[in-house]
């Protein structure tokens, strides 16, 4: 009897395995903080919103916390974006400090021990652009790395698209200064998530440029160098530098693409109409460099003066449009805090 179940089991087929989700061809979506147009930046709600809109990878931008864990937060100082300032038991932990060279007051991440990050609520950050996002304050906690990981996951199967996730090492050599390097807590839970190759649906983002190197030799995963329009980098990288002709061939050796303020892409005009495009993007390409400008967003503050609608700053202009501009000259993808107009940008190329 036991030898007959033996040879039904043997010969039985074998269940096929899932088929993989294919990854995002470019230009690919990346949703700034989630879908932050509409929510509370970095709140698991932001990153479901942008999902649902069709955002091919996520972004959190990572600090740690007092007992090393890493969390999504646009600074590590949460006055701005958390309801911490109500709490009288944290009052105490009201500080100035220098933050790659700037003064900063206000309550820290590197403070907090995660259980007690856990206990405030998120709000929003822009309250006078973005009005609407404030009937949301106090409804989300600060999401973990690991619990934004599993959201993509649960998104990928849910969905059938491969979402991923593109995490922003913040202030790196700061954090690594007070004993909670940014990047091995990281690198840990990639490893556990099974993202560890140039396969995986992940790009590591930083304005530094010592650490790209040296995640460079400790994961497969795609890195790239943020640049700012202006000024250096906090491990004293010269952004005009990097962004030339040479010092992108310098950037190809350790990362796989830039994130370049839009402005180094299309700068502005005197006027603040959108100028004509700079030989940044062939450039990039040239040095065999992917482009993903940073940021898009719908809200006439931010703008264009000739893709603006009537004179209010919080009206929403014509955001497609300038992202069109954008697609024309050629780059891999692009971050927007509006995944729905940032999908609808890609849905008309016609208009390009």
């Amino acid at each position: 009897m036991l030898m007959s179940m033996v040879m039904l089991l043997m010969a039985a087929p074998l269940a096929p395995a899932p088929v993989p989700a294919p990854p995002p061809t470019p230009p690919i979506v990346i949703a700034h903080r989630g879908a932050s147009a509409e929510r509370p930046e970095h709140t698991l709600a932001a990153y479901e919103r942008a999902i649902e809109q069709g955002a091919d990878f996520i972004e959190p931008d990572l600090v740690a916390t007092k007992d090393h864990q890493l969390v999504a937060r646009h600074e590590n100082e949460i006055s701005g974006t958390t309801d911490v300032a109500n709490h009288p038991e944290f009052a105490a932990r009201k500080v100035t400090k220098t933050i790659d060279g700037e003064s900063v007051t206000g309550w820290f991440t590197e403070d907090f021990t995660l259980a007690e990050l856990k206990t405030l609520r998120a709000r929003e950050r822009l309250p006078l652009i973005r009005p609407g996002n404030t009937v949301h304050d106090g409804q989300f906690e600060i999401p973990t790395l690991a619990e934004i990981i599993a959201l993509a996951k649960a998104a990928t199967a849910r969905t059938g698209r491969t979402i991923g996730i593109y995490p922003e090492t913040k202030h790196p050599t700061y954090f690594r200064g007070l004993g909670l390097p940014l990047e091995p807590v990281l690198l840990r839970e990639l490893a556990a998530a099974g993202w560890t190759t140039r396969a995986a649906p992940v790009f590591i983002q930083s304005f530094e440029v010592d650490n790209l190197k040296a995640l460079k030799a400790q994961t497969g995963v795609r890195l790239i160098q943020l640049l700012g329009a202006t000024g250096k980098s906090a491990d004293g990288y010269d952004y005009a530098e990097l962004a030339s002709a040479a010092g992108l061939k310098r950037v190809a050796e350790y990362a796989t693409g830039i994130g370049p303020e839009r402005v180094l892409v299309i700068p502005r005009a005197a006027d603040g109409r959108l100028g004509q495009p700079t030989s940044l993007v062939r450039d990039a390409h040239a040095a065999g460099l992917e482009v993903h400008p940073w940021t898009f967003r719908p809200e006439n503050y931010f703008l264009p003066v000739d893709h603006q609608a009537g004179t209010d700053p919080r009206g929403l202009g014509d955001a497609e449009a300038e992202i069109r501009a954008y697609l024309a000259t050629g780059i891999d993808g692009f971050f927007s805090d509006s995944t729905a107009f940032a999908v609808k940008a890609l849905a008309a190329p016609e208009k390009r």
